[in-house]
């Protein structure tokens, strides 16, 4: 590495003195790509200034597509999801599958629960059997000495539920865990809880070194580190639907409900007992909730986590969603964990995330996760039925083809060309290319 690319101070430098030392240095039309940069600025002063202190270090915006899937009856109401995605076909396949099932009774959801969790790791080498009987004890000191910050949370039903002793120096040499359960109301609420967590640590060190029978060897306590867990298998959203299988409908190439039902059932059960095929079935459903936490303002990759750790809840990787054929009745379902807010964080800041929480009239955390997990289930639905019918390219390559011509610098009169040949044409890049190719030669 040439000794130009390194340098010190650089958070200290203007916006634009950052956009000066990069492109000098690592780009070969330092002017252009500067002006580039530069020109995806937020018009807005105000609120390009509030972009910037998302994170540190920011030079320029990265736009990302904002789309929305319509007709989603989710509980009887009728939603307009907001997406934000890359990805071709993803916003078209959630909408497909919206409109197939609001005529067959839409999504169904269910909240099981919303409790959170964080954990405080110490390490201490006294009497394991003290430590339970005074644990009663120590527990009591940590709800009240967390109560400051606790207050305004349980007074809106929220706050720490329990806290519970793990005993962990079975695996590593006297090692304990604090596992904390938490209510967050409507806030993510990582936070509320990391500052619970810290104090949790700071009453752990006192505790041990004021209570009366310890031990002088034994009230030396480290704490390891204290932090929530992005992993909350008890902060689940359900959602379903269900239908006749005579009500399904007919398919390409004149297959029927009941055989569509089977091969669709089977493709899910494949994603149950096969974590090759498990682990793109998912990726499919978080093509939904990722659209829709990213547009919220949520963290996406927080949620992602946790459920692709749910799947491996036992043992082996698997699909989170199921299908079952019992007495003419389809039924498929997703059961999906989630921490997720519809206040603080950027659920308040992002001008677009206010936006779309707006559109969604201004959902509880509860509703949300209600919305996001049909949304996740919807996706899902719509990429299997392809994989089980028409196949998942034909699809997807029309929706992509737009990208290829527009990387291809095709003209408008050429995509029209392009989109009217390709109507029954297999799309590829090399196709397209092709036959940009021979249009323009016959243009002379």
């Amino acid at each position: 590495m040439s000794e130009n690319k390194r340098i010190k101070g650089f958070s200290k430098l203007s916006k634009v003195g950052k956009i000066k030392w990069i492109v000098e240095n690592f780009y070969k039309d330092p002017e252009s790509v500067m002006g580039e940069l530069m020109s995806y600025w937020h018009s807005n002063e105000e609120q390009q200034k509030v972009l910037d202190n998302f994170s540190e270090n920011t030079i320029s915006n990265f736009p990302m597509p904002f789309g929305v899937a319509p007709n989603f009856v989710i509980d009887g109401n009728t939603y307009c999801i907001p997406m934000v995605i890359e990805e071709s076909s993803v916003v078209a396949a959630a909408s497909s599958a919206a409109k197939f099932w609001m005529t067959r009774g839409g999504f169904k959801t269910e909240i099981k629960n919303t409790i959170k969790l964080g954990q405080v790791h110490f390490k201490w080498y006294g009497n394991k059997g003290k430590l339970k009987y005074h644990f009663p004890e120590l527990k009591q000191a940590l709800i009240e000495e967390c109560f400051v910050f606790t207050k305004s949370m349980v007074e809106r039903g929220g706050g720490i539920l329990d806290i519970e002793l793990i005993d962990l120096t079975d695996r590593e040499e006297g090692l304990y865990q604090l596992l904390g359960s938490f209510e967050t109301c409507d806030s993510m609420g990582a936070n509320f809880i990391n500052t619970c967590l810290e104090q949790f640590a700071q009453t752990l060190n006192t505790y041990f070194k004021t209570a009366s029978d310890f031990e002088k060897e034994e009230r030396k306590v480290e704490v390891i580190m204290s932090i929530l867990s992005n992993y909350t298998p008890d902060c689940i959203a359900k959602a379903w639907v269900e239908c006749p299988i005579s009500e399904l409908g007919t398919f390409p190439g004149k297959m029927s409900a009941q055989e569509f039902a089977e091969r669709f059932a089977t493709a899910v059960r494949i994603a149950e007992i096969d974590p090759y095929r498990a682990a793109t079935h998912n990726k499919g459903i978080y093509n939904g909730i990722d659209s829709i936490v990213i547009a919220t303002g949520n963290d996406f990759r927080a949620i992602e986590a946790c459920g692709h750790a749910y799947a491996s809840r036992d043992g082996q990787y698997s699909s989170l969603s199921h299908c079952s054929i019992e007495d003419g009745m389809f039924k498929f379902w997703i059961d999906v964990p989630m921490a997720v807010g519809t206040v603080g964080g950027l659920t308040s800041l992002h001008p677009i995330a206010k936006r779309s929480l707006e559109l969604l009239e201004n959902p509880n955390a509860k509703e949300l996760m209600r919305i996001i997990a049909a949304t996740g289930l919807a996706q899902n639905f719509s990429a299997v039925r392809s994989l089980v019918t028409t196949g998942i390219q034909k699809g997807h390559m029309k929706m992509h083809l737009l990208n290829i011509l527009n990387q291809l610098k095709a003209d408008q009169k050429e995509e029209l060309a392009a989109i009217d040949h390709f109507t029954n044409e297999i799309v590829s890049f090399s196709a397209v290319r092709e036959f940009l190719n021979k249009l323009r030669l016959s243009k002379g």
